[in-house]
């Protein structure tokens, strides 16, 4: 395909301003690179009151077609996946262009088999293996929607999801190799299919060779269903504004929204991105280390390398197995020239010994980059120091499950860094910093800071929450007219730089993952003891923030040690172990307005142990539990 990289500064000023002055033309010449069927009737139709946006409506295609199809002739015998398994013994995989279209077509005609046609959703709950590679390209050849499920969710969380979207198909794995231990993700299928009467098939790679029960009629083996299948498959013809995937983030409210994108602006989007932000030549190794249960896994591991004609890797395991040299060891032995990573991994990895890094030969890298929550100074610093010695551009991205792809980035080696910045958008986004009034700060030459809102749409903006459009206006285009509001505070320099702040809803970012502080609260209630909690975040040297719970229980429960324990396996068995608290402590009340609303903002810098700021509370419901809570919280 057409190369669509910007070589320079100059050229991505120019490129910026078409993009802002004539959006439609800039777009519409980038688009025209990729292999279309028929081409579009009309480039964009957008209305952010109702809000809709349609890019590229009419334009015939299919996506798979552009990763895989396209490449045949020239890039057939490259690389297009290098699979690294957990355990460091266990041979690596090399997947070519050609195997990997021949994998997907097979594996296509497999889901056509079992009654799987254009339209379908289907889930996808596994490893990070080829076959989930294959499975959700196979999915997009077809035109089924794929609803990807991160393999570390609970199975009552797989289960809203699957109803939620109306899954026809379950896929997954019998088993997932994490670190040292095996996790059994059948069985947690089987206790999540209790509940999702619309799932007909449940197709079962094996990952280990450990027994599977499996249910007659209803379960399959991966490799027993290829036997019967076809290994030619014909590309679906998809609108553009055809559904591609749907995939869940947390939300405000407790229940988890599907965010919908859609086939031709998604792909635009990412692919134009992943060649401008990470600057790929032909020959160079780009890893990230990413799970594809999250966005960043499907665009910058699967969709936007491939449809680039990268070598993007996989990688099953975990960075502190089978020690904390992991990831360098991987690095060094695939000769990795782009690593992208989130902040989290890099500051667990910075607290270990340094031989761990310097055994290993990291010459091979020319650009690091960030991605998941903003990163902090120190981390910056030791992974530009460290990593990159100090050689390689860290490019700090910005962007959202929402923005489908890339919105705040420096392009590498093109956009002067500065540490903990993400810097200036990407050509086609137009941010804008909000006042309390909600109004517009002009972008001048002094340094503010306010909320972040995009007042322009870009190709990869998800279209819709699947089957909940009035929550979709609500939470992204009712708090600012005519603008998507990110949920997100920002402070942009003199120069226009930005550097995100942080959430400013009920919304914390644990580890890179958004947790939606509703949806724990409700599996702590659950507790037959508890009467009322609330979850705020509070930094963690690690994790960035961690979960701090505040819980009221019923009068002449005792707080205790094991109630603690059932709390936390309650968050755990419900949402999965990422949502678990790290703190709880049990109160006698909660600060609320005299409407009753929880004053959040107090229990956060109680938490935080920021005690000394607290502002007035003499407005509040019950002041005096304040005190209460901040001696508690001393303890």
């Amino acid at each position: 395909m057409e190369n669509l990289q910007l070589r320079s500064f100059a050229d991505y000023k120019k490129a910026y301003k078409k993009s802002i002055t004539d959006p439609e033309a800039f777009w519409d010449e980038i688009a025209t690179t990729f292999k279309w069927q028929k081409k579009w009737d009309s480039t964009l139709e957008w209305d952010f009151e109702k809000p809709e946006v349609k890019w590229f409506k009419g334009g015939k295609l299919n996506i798979t077609e552009n990763c895989l199809d396209r490449h045949l002739e020239t890039l057939g015998n490259k690389t297009a996946i290098i699979w690294e398994p957990n355990d460091p013994d266990e041979e690596s995989r090399y997947i070519t262009y050609r195997q990997l279209f021949v994998k997907v077509s097979h594996f296509a005609n497999v889901l056509k088999n079992n009654g799987i046609k254009k339209g379908d959703k289907v889930c996808l709950y596994m490893p990070m293996i080829p076959e989930l590679a294959i499975a959700m390209l196979a999915c997009a050849r077809i035109g089924a929607v794929h609803s990807i499920v991160f393999a570390g969710f609970s199975s009552s969380a797989i289960a809203r999801r699957i109803n939620d979207s109306n899954c026809k198909m379950l896929v997954t794995a019998n088993e997932v190799y994490r670190g040292a231990k095996k996790v059994n993700l059948k069985e947690m299928c089987d206790k999540a299919l209790e509940e999702t009467p619309g799932i007909e098939t449940v197709i079962v790679y094996r990952r280990t060779v450990e027994p599977t029960p499996m249910k007659e009629g209803r379960d399959k083996f991966w490799f027993d269903e290829l036997q019967k299948a076809e290994k030619e498959c014909p590309a679906e013809v998809m609108d553009a504004e055809d559904l591609l995937f749907i995939l869940y983030t947390s939300g405000s409210t407790g229940k988890p929204k599907g965010m919908v994108h859609t086939v031709g602006g998604y792909m635009v989007g990412t692919t134009y991105t992943f060649q401008n932000v990470f600057q790929l030549e032909k020959d160079d190794v780009y890893w990230c280390t990413a799970d594809i249960g999250w966005i960043t896994g499907h665009s910058y591991i699967i969709y936007g390398p491939l449809a680039s004609g990268a070598t993007t890797v996989m990688f099953e395991g975990i960075p502190s197995y089978p020690d904390y040299g992991r990831f360098w060891d991987i690095v060094d032995k695939l000769k990795v020239t782009h690593f992208y990573t989130a902040p989290t991994a890099i500051r667990s990895l910075a607290k270990q010994p340094l031989n761990f890094v310097e055994s290993h030969d990291l010459s091979s890298l020319k650009v690091l980059g960030s991605v998941g929550e903003p990163i902090n100074e120190e981390a910056w610093h030791w992974y530009n120091d460290n990593i990159g010695k100090g050689n390689c551009p860290v490019v700090d991205t910005w962007w959202q499950t929402e923005t489908g792809a890339i919105m705040i980035s420096p392009l590498a080696g093109i956009t002067p860094t500065r540490p903990t910045f993400a810097t200036l958008p990407l050509p086609g986004v137009q941010p804008a910093l909000m006042d309390d009034q909600g109004e517009e700060i002009p972008n001048t030459s002094e340094p503010v800071e306010g909320r972040l809102a995009i007042k322009f749409p870009w190709p990869s903006i998800a279209r819709t929450i699947y089957g909940d459009h009035q929550r979709y206006k609500e939470v992204y285009f009712s708090t600012f007219k005519n603008k998507y509001f990110t949920g997100d505070g920002a402070y942009r320099d003199a120069t226009g730089n930005y550097r995100i702040t942080g959430r400013v809803d009920d919304i914390v970012i644990v580890s890179g993952h958004n947790l939606g502080t509703a949806a724990i609260e409700n599996a702590i209630d659950e507790h037959e003891h508890v009467v009322e909690s609330a979850v705020v975040g509070f930094p963690h040297e690690v994790k960035g923030n961690a979960l701090y719970a505040y819980v009221i229980l019923y009068n002449k429960v005792e707080p205790s040690e094991e109630l603690e324990k059932e709390i936390k396996n309650i968050v755990s068995q419900t949402l999965g172990p990422i949502a678990k608290p790290e703190k709880i402590q049990f109160v006698s009340g909660l600060p609320k307005t005299r409407s009753g609303k929880i004053m959040r903002r107090i229990l956060r810098k109680i938490a935080s142990n920021d005690t000394e700021n607290l502002g007035d509370t003499s407005t509040l419901l019950n002041p005096e539990v304040v005190e209460e809570i901040k001696s508690g919280a001393l303890n």
